[in-house]
């Protein structure tokens, strides 16, 4: 985790504290992620070929699988993001009672979890500023870069007006990696 204590348990800061956070991980790091945090919810989104199997400590039921792949816009042989896939993240995300962590991944930890963890966060507090979520993003992690088709049509399935994307520009640009490392933003902003 970005955010460590000494002893290499997640620390955390006051917004993280009063509720389950979001942890963000490639697909290298999920059981470890998933053990370090003690989570027992799991969104992955990942291509159809690589999904895969539940790990240790999630029930079938606490893991969404989206069979995706990381583009923004339709390309022959390649599944991308559409509503129906941000319905069932909007839906897993809501019922999450944010007792525990809640890990999201994809491939690299960049793009369609940095996406699937700001949408999750705009749906979990609907009062709270888009650019204020995505600023919080940006300072976990420098290599955040959100899928910006997901973050469309997330947009538009919250009905934020274009606020979500408009924030994802602010952000700025992202350091390039080929793999983030795993880290925390809060679920719950005031």
């Amino acid at each position: 985790m970005s955010e460590a204590s000494p002893e290499g348990s997640p620390r955390t800061a006051d917004p993280i504290a009063a509720s389950g956070p979001l942890c963000v991980c490639p697909l290298s790091r999920v059981p470890e992620t998933v053990a370090r945090t003690g989570a027992q919810h799991l969104i992955t989104l990942i291509n159809y070929h690589t999904m895969p199997e539940t790990p240790a400590g999630i029930i079938a039921a606490r893991h969404l699988k989206i069979a995706v792949n990381d583009i923004v816009a339709p390309t022959d042989g390649l599944v991308h993001p559409c509503e129906a896939h941000i319905v069932e993240l909007l839906r897993f995300a809501e019922s999450w009672n944010r007792q525990g962590a809640l890990v999201i991944h994809c491939h690299a930890g960049i793009s369609r979890s940095t996406a699937a963890a700001f949408i999750a966060a705009c749906a979990l507090n609907p009062g709270v500023s888009e650019l204020l979520i995505a600023r919080q993003l940006r300072a976990a992690s420098a290599t955040a870069s959100p899928n910006g088709l997901l973050v469309r049509l997330a947009d538009d399935c919250l009905g934020r007006r274009g606020r979500m994307l408009a924030a994802l520009g602010a952000m700025g640009p992202a350091e390039i990696a080929a793999e983030a490392e795993p880290f925390l933003l809060a679920s719950r902003f005031e």
